[in-house]
């Protein structure tokens, strides 16, 4: 069942990407940021994918990249480091936010803190090492991704998301995994190959909405 979920995982994101797209710049904006939370909050929990030991949270990751490149295509380079700026100042909010919560006293009716604090715990290792890998990965995937539109002179856009993506996630993946995971999971090296192979097949998925996302946006300009 893990493998059905997977994909029907990776498509829905794929679609609500391009239903924040469709509401304008701010809706995708305020989407990659909440994908950026809860790709750190499910890392925490890993499940056998294919046969191997996977952590939750790669769809998420691949989901705020698609929907950064989406916001450099279609409403410029400039929205693109204001998304990563946000996204940045909203983890460290997530990151402090999560600690006081925990640090608060639970009375004697109070049935959730061990729930909580079982979640939580690993959080500053974990988003401490995200918003390392993360807005260096962003930052990395915006110029590869405006690098390939300069060379392909905006053309093939599903090349182009493809290309960047992989390189981006594949730096993500070794980095994050490091600094985050390592001890963490049950072993590392399955943790890097196999979510760096998940995160290909779901660029893969995702790639043929990049083309659906450009007759959408041309669609919305010929109505506006």
């Amino acid at each position: 069942m893990n493998e059905v979920i997977f994909f029907a995982h990776t498509f829905l994101m794929s679609l609500f990407t391009l239903a924040a797209l469709k509401l304008g710049k701010e809706a995708l904006i305020s989407f990659i940021c909440l994908q950026s939370i809860l790709a750190n909050l499910f890392v925490t929990k890993q499940m056998t994918l294919f046969g191997f030991d996977v952590t939750c949270s790669d769809v998420y990751m691949v989901g705020a990249l698609f929907g950064l490149n989406l916001l450099q295509e279609f409403f410029g380079k400039k929205y693109v480091y204001s998304a990563i700026a946000i996204s940045f100042f909203i983890v460290i909010f997530y990151l402090i936010m999560t600690q006081l919560h925990l640090a608060y006293l639970p009375n004697s009716y109070d049935a959730t803190q061990t729930h909580f604090a079982a979640l939580l715990n690993f959080m500053p290792r974990i988003i401490i090492a995200s918003i390392v890998t993360y807005v260096l990965v962003q930052l990395l995937d915006t110029q590869l991704y405006s690098a390939l539109k300069v060379l392909f002179k905006g053309r093939y856009p599903f090349l182009r998301n493809l290309v960047s993506l992989s390189c981006s996630q594949s730096i993500d993946t070794v980095m994050f995994s490091f600094l985050g995971l390592y001890g963490l999971v049950g072993s590392i090296t399955h943790v890097i190959v196999v979510s760096l192979a998940i995160k290909i097949i779901a660029i893969s998925l995702t790639a043929p909405f990049t083309t659906i996302a450009q007759r959408l946006m041309r669609n919305n300009n010929a109505i506006l």
